[in-house]
């Protein structure tokens, strides 16, 4: 409530201000009350009905946002008194939430992959050794980032649900194949080592025509350069090892797994 303009242009006109009484009659308000200067904030600012304080900042030079905020929680756990909290707002609070789906992602990606690979090979067992290649993808970008110094920020989580995509990309080369020599009447080491061997070139050709086109990302400068290392370093570690480390496993996923399912539906035939 407030007043028309033309009476509240002066301190004064404050005196104006009629209330009511207990008896039900109006007073100015100069009755009842004293009016002193005094000074006090002219904004007060509230976060979720709570008295709060802003404050804005930005990572400095050479540091992400995720270091920046993980540097102010510390700060804040270590100053702040008994009786005072922290939250955050705006982009900081949206980038702390987004960290927290991107696992939920991951997973989901996991999920869509190995459904999507059962109905295609209509096995529940080999998807599983496609599967089992994203874990040597993941090894390889922690160690890049590792290396590197850079922080699991949502960047990075960014290109490890890419990942996900890449490394069985080459599971599913060695696989294919392999199922299809199983079908011509060759063994499963058999079919695995010749599947690895003619899938070798095309495996390392794509692989490395990938880390190529990701380099500009790892090595880039300028603004929003520290985003670009992280996706971009990400990646590449994660290739090299879904490739250099995860080749000499896949054929080997493949063996066993095509046994131990050889060997369960062996095992269903008989009882039946």
């Amino acid at each position: 409530m407030q007043a028309e303009p033309g009476f509240r242009l002066k301190p004064e006109d404050i005196q104006h201000i009629y209330v009511r009484t207990r008896e039900g009659k109006m007073v100015p308000l100069s009755a009842v009350v004293q009016t002193r200067y005094v000074t006090g904030p002219d904004l007060v600012t509230r976060f979720n009905n709570y008295p709060a304080v802003k404050i804005t900042g930005s990572a400095a030079p050479g540091y992400s946002s995720g270091q920046a905020l993980e540097a102010i929680e510390e700060i804040t756990r270590e100053l702040m008194p008994p009786g005072y909290g922290y939250e955050w707002s705006g982009e900081a609070r949206e980038e702390k939430s987004a960290g927290g789906t991107s696992t939920v992602a991951f997973v989901f990606g996991l999920i869509f992959v190995f459904l999507i690979l059962a109905a295609q090979y209509e096995s529940w067992s080999l998807p599983i050794g496609v599967v089992l290649a994203v874990p040597f993808a993941l090894f390889g970008a922690l160690v890049a980032i590792a290396l590197r110094g850079i922080p699991n920020d949502v960047y990075f989580q960014i290109g490890l649900i890419t990942l996900i995509a890449l490394a069985a990309k080459n599971a599913i080369l060695i696989f294919e194949f392999a199922v299809m020599l199983r079908e011509q009447g060759k063994s499963f080491a058999e079919a695995a080592t010749e599947s690895a061997r003619l899938r070798l070139r095309p495996i390392v050709m794509t692989s490395f025509a990938f880390i190529l086109g990701v380099v500009p990302l790892a090595i880039a400068s300028g603004a929003s350069a520290n985003s670009r290392h992280s996706i971009g370093t990400g990646v590449i570690g994660g290739m090299l090892g879904a490739t250099v480390i995860a080749i000499f496993f896949i054929p080997m996923f493949y063996v066993l797994l095509g046994k131990f399912s050889a060997r369960f539906d062996k095992k269903k035939e008989d009882q039946a």
